[in-house]
This record gives C-alpha cells, sequence and structure tokens, in this order.
C-alpha cells in the first residue's frame, strides 16, 4: 500500500464521512472514513471535483 496522508474527513450530517489523501508523487485517492486501505485513486482535480459535486448534493448517494 502506498505511503497516503489523508486528510480530515468530510462528512455530511454527521454520516456518510469520506477523506481524502495524497502520496509523494502526486496521486490522489479517495476513501469511506474508516476504511482507508479500500479507496480509489485519480487525480487531485477529479476527486476535488466529485468532493464539490457530492456536497452540492449532486451526488450524495454515491457515499
Amino acid at each position: 500500500m502506498p505511503d497516503i496522508t489523508w486528510e480530515a474527513p468530510f462528512c455530511q450530517d454527521a454520516s456518510n464521512c469520506f477523506r481524502l489523501g495524497t502520496d509523494t508523487e502526486g496521486n490522489a485517492y479517495i476513501a469511506v472514513d474508516g476504511q482507508e486501505d479500500h479507496y480509489l485513486t485519480d487525480t487531485i482535480d477529479a476527486l476535488r471535483a466529485l468532493v464539490a459535486d457530492i456536497k452540492a448534493g449532486k451526488a450524495d448517494h454515491l457515499v
């Protein structure tokens, strides 16, 4: 597993918490809070766009 530095969790109404992380090579990761060993990886811009959509209510059913 890569050495990932995780940011603080993003939570909606104290549930549906997820975290973004990065590694030393600039790769980005997203995982459900508490399950960081099961993650998706993509560019940081793509994952930040996903977070923005979730916060805007466009994709909250995915988390």
